[in-house]
């Protein structure tokens, strides 16, 4: 009501509270809204490993061998993935209930229903398991953050600083999906035929947007352990559960939807952020509008898709 322009005092009268409470309520929210802005602010003028353009860092012959010693122990005996979700919900704590520009990777794996039919459940999810968790290590290298696991697909992120806009998050992330390519197709997938399991693709969709950050109730775990007279007391913790909302999300995962095996589409935002040499990688693509139907705030027209050559 305040921020609407409504006067102190007709505040007061509406909720039937006195003006010098009214006040007090107010100044806290705005206090409250200050420090959130300073936390933002703060978070998107410190540089973050994002920040940088990363493909030098990577080693992409070293990443495909290492994939494939995985991949062998996963088949050969009992998968070790250690997976941690902490770095994302410490990102995303610092950004609850903002909004924050964010650039979305979306993967896949093409045909995992057919691949469902033909494969033990065991094994099945031995593959699934070496996927995500050699995808989630490039991810990681390249400055980006897991957002989540959706069977066989897996949605990530990668922070937009404001010194760098959209340029450099966006080239982390395009060769990122680039190196989660050839990792699949030269890493997992020579091992797979050893054992004469089909051979699997990826694709990947990927765009820059504004999103929201939202709480969904908690996680909560119990565990018993000693307090500070050693004696064995139960304990609790409360995780938040940290969910990102908005268009670029629902884009990304769409927009993956349309790819072929090994390809790579990119939004026209995303398209747009990149220089010339590395817009060469990729041509515009024309879908139905009974499929594609998004539209550009920028244009008022179709949101235009590019695909990788």
């Amino acid at each position: 009501m305040h921020n609407s322009g409504i006067p102190l005092e007709i505040i007061s009268l509406q909720l039937d509270l006195p003006q010098e409470e009214v006040e007090k309520v107010i100044k806290e929210a705005v206090a409250a809204d200050e420090k959130k802005v300073d936390i933002i602010k703060k978070i998107s003028e410190t540089p973050s490993l994002g920040s940088f353009y990363l493909d030098a860092v990577f080693d992409l012959n070293e990443a495909i061998e290492l994939a494939q010693s995985r991949t062998w122990k996963a088949l050969n005996a009992t998968p070790d993935f250690d997976i941690s979700f902490k770095k994302t919900y410490e990102v995303l704590q610092q950004f609850l209930g903002s909004k924050v520009n964010l650039v979305i990777l979306h993967i896949d794996i093409v045909g995992s229903t057919k691949l469902s039919m033909g494969l033990p459940a065991d094994k099945l999810a031995v593959i699934i398991q070496s996927f995500t968790h050699e995808m989630t290590l490039i991810i990681d290298t390249y400055g980006g953050y897991i957002l989540k696991y959706v069977g066989d697909a897996i949605l990530a992120f990668f922070l937009v600083n404001e010194s760098s806009e959209h340029y450099i998050p966006c080239i982390n992330a395009i060769t990122c999906a680039q190196s989660m390519i050839q990792v699949v197709k030269n890493g997992i997938n020579p091992i797979l035929n050893q054992y004469g399991y089909p051979e699997i693709n990826s694709r990947i969709g990927i765009d820059v947007g504004e999103n929201v950050v939202v709480q969904f109730g908690y996680d909560i775990y119990s565990y018993k352990g000693p307090n500070e007279s050693n004696q064995t007391k139960d304990y609790v913790i409360k995780i938040p559960h940290l969910d990102i909302l908005g268009y670029t999300i629902s884009i990304a995962s769409k927009m993956t939807s349309l790819g072929q095996p090994d390809q790579i589409i990119v939004g026209e935002l995303v398209y747009n952020a990149l220089d010339d040499i590395h817009k060469e990688d990729f041509k515009l693509i024309h879908v139905s509008p009974e499929i594609w139907s998004y539209v550009s705030d920028n244009t008022g027209g179709i949101y235009r898709l590019y695909v990788s050559l």
